[in-house]
């Protein structure tokens, strides 16, 4: 029975009575917590897999235990082995700071990665002391229902509870008076997100997406750019909030690189229509959104390159299988959608550049990205990218890699997200720090205040002397 909203207010109350009755959640307690979640998944993952690949249409399992299971299990291991130092009171003057758990935290997974994407962040609330209430993606049924199924028999309901609707649920879900909500989707969504948990005012983590740049710089190695990028494109059908939507290429290099990475392509899929390592895209309105954005692009003078054979030419895109084959764009106006729209599909946008500063005003003319990927040497370019431009993490030579590093914050900033999570960040992200102060001097800082005693000349000189030796430390700085 799918949830309604009344269902999803009392599993919340249900959550928040147990965590007010809880002591202070013990680290052994906290790491129960976790290692259940973690083992629930892993010990059932080839039914997981399974289950991914009929709800996509086909994705092959070894891809889903990779980016599924593999990907966060070394985070997650070392969240657990630091737990009790992040745990632990700071010391500062006059008093600590103390690490307290927020309470219910709401998780609204994305569809691309379901696992990962609604599974880690919630074992990182967990880590943090909270109890969790899990809303699994309504793009995969027969995941959801594994799914529901594992997290009913392993925990209780006052502790995890894992929700599988449809999008009724999701939006009741978002409506929610939590502690803490964390999204994981498209900036369109998350703006819709993030209205409905302000009028509550629940503190929000955003992982959002954003068109990502690459830069091929003057000292690229041209082919491992070329398979590089074409495999971060075409991995899991395009669909993944970390492609590469455009790459600039330096004009000398331009007919080159194009060569090379539509070789790339052709190599990855030399069959399309029954290749079993194609994942499709998820649902026909998004198949459609995707040819729409191609065709838009084309009709406003685009130049289209479609990697695919001759015999299936004339068979791809395909609506019923929902497979576009990989296409790469040239000479984009900016007047297209593609511009402007995240693709989230296999297509690429190619622009060429002549000098370092026009790539710098494109990217920063438009919504920081998720990610930025720049190929060549770790040169004065390379750090004047760094140093001039803003995303939510980059990596130079690879795609990928910087979301996957252990311990490092993952997240966006602006239109991309708001808030990160992965190691400390995550156990950050669903803490509150709350100061205590131990105050052992006989009067309190207010008394002579209220009763007058403070305002004799010798104060006033005090006061007067603090502000001096203030303006000339600030001063010291200023100049």
């Amino acid at each position: 029975m799918v949830p309604d909203k009344e269902e999803l207010e009392r599993i919340l109350s249900v959550q928040r009575k147990a965590f007010l009755l809880e002591d202070d959640v013990s680290v052994a307690v906290r790491r129960s917590r976790v290692s259940r979640m973690a083992l629930g998944l892993l010990e059932n993952f080839d039914s997981i897999a399974n289950a991914q690949s009929v709800d996509y249409g086909n994705r092959p399992p070894f891809l889903t235990k990779a980016f599924e299971a593999v990907s966060w299990a070394e985070d997650i291991q070392k969240t657990l082995d630091s737990l009790e130092e992040w745990m632990a009171p700071t010391e500062i003057e006059g008093g600590y700071i103390q690490q307290k758990p927020k309470g219910v935290v709401g998780i609204l997974g994305a569809w691309n990665f379901p696992i990962t994407l609604a599974f880690e962040p919630a074992m990182a609330a967990l880590a943090a002391g909270n109890r969790v209430m899990v809303n699994f993606s309504e793009f995969h049924p027969k995941t959801g229902e594994i799914l529901a199924k594992i997290f009913a028999d392993r925990f209780p309901e006052d502790e995890v509870a894992v929700i599988h609707g449809d999008l009724e649920t999701a939006q009741s879900f978002s409506e929610l008076h939590f502690d803490h909500l964390f999204f994981t989707g498209s900036p369109k969504v998350g703006s819709v997100v993030s209205q409905a948990a302000a009028r509550n005012l629940v503190p929000v983590t955003l992982e959002l997406g954003g068109k990502n740049p690459v830069v091929v710089a003057r000292d690229a190695d041209l082919e491992m750019a070329a398979r590089r990028i074409a495999s971060t494109r075409a991995l899991n059908g395009g669909q993944i909030c970390l492609c590469p939507d455009y790459v600039f290429v330096p004009r000398e290099s331009t007919e080159e690189f194009v060569d090379k990475i539509t070789a790339q392509f052709a190599s990855f899929f030399p069959d399309y229509l029954e290749n079993p390592n194609v994942v499709p895209i998820i649902n026909e309105r998004n198949f459609d959104r995707v040819t729409g954005l191609i065709d838009d692009a084309v009709a406003k003078g685009a130049r289209k390159i479609t990697v695919t054979s001759e015999q299936e030419a004339a068979r791809l895109p395909d609506r019923k299988t929902r497979r576009i084959p990989p296409v790469i764009l040239l000479d984009v106006p900016e007047t297209a959608k593609i511009s402007d729209e995240e693709i989230f599909g296999p297509a690429l946008v190619i622009h060429v550049y002549d000098t370092l500063d026009e790539v710098i005003e494109y990217v920063n003319t438009r919504p920081s990205p998720l990610a930025a990927y720049w190929y060549g040497e770790d040169s004065a370019d390379f750090k004047r990218f760094l140093e001039m431009t803003t995303s939510g993490g980059v990596t130079r030579n690879d795609g990928l890699v910087h979301a996957l590093l252990p311990g490092a914050p993952f997240g966006g900033i602006g239109r991309s997200g708001q808030g990160a999570y992965h190691g400390k960040a995550g156990f950050d992200t669903f803490t509150h720090r709350r100061a205590v102060a131990n105050v052992t001097r006989p009067k309190g800082i207010a008394e002579d205040f209220v009763n007058g005693t403070l305002a004799s000349a010798e104060f006033q000189l005090a006061i007067d002397g603090a502000i001096s030796t203030s303006i000339e430390r600030f001063r010291e700085y200023a100049s």
